[in-house]
């Protein structure tokens, strides 16, 4: 690459760079704004040496986000639940976790084996949700949900 090229590029990242700045508001850049910058020094070469996040940490600094616009950042989903905490947490902290099935239900024997621990668990689950001993245990959360320590259990049975 010449140096007309290189100062050339220079320039226009620069300028890219300044009229991304602008157009955000406090100078933020949203993820895809910062991802063609970096695209555009990649193919130029202007990157000298620097990984996708040492780029985005230094070219990025308002911490590039894909929010909505600020009118909707104040208002909260409902429809979105709080992060439950792993099975292994509820545990730790005082809460039992609920019996799990030991065998495959007999009326989902006929079915292949995923699906009949799928049925087992789910009555499983709605038997223990009706009683009210789940105990904050979902059927699917990090670190391992009903369906997952159900699941677990059946398949060391079989």
């Amino acid at each position: 690459m010449n140096r007309s090229t290189h100062l050339g590029a220079l320039m226009m990242l620069s300028l890219a760079s300044v009229l991304f700045a602008a157009a955000s508001p406090a100078g933020a850049v949203t993820l895809k704004e910062c991802s063609a910058l970096y695209q555009a020094a990649k193919k130029n070469g202007t990157l000298n040496g620097q990984d996708w996040r040492a780029f985005r940490a230094s070219q990025c600094p308002a911490g590039p986000t894909d929010s909505p616009p600020d009118s909707a950042a104040g208002q909260v989903d409902a429809v979105s639940e709080p992060a439950s905490q792993p099975a292994s947490q509820a545990v730790a902290a005082g809460g039992t976790l609920p019996a799990f099935p030991t065998a495959i239900d007999p009326r989902y024997a006929s079915e292949k084996p995923a699906r009949a621990r799928l049925h087992t668990c789910a009555d499983a689950y709605h038997a223990a949700k009706k009683a009210g001993t789940l105990n904050g245990l979902r059927w699917i959360q990090k670190g391992g949900g009903f369906y997952s320590l159900c699941n677990k259990g059946l398949k060391k049975q079989a």
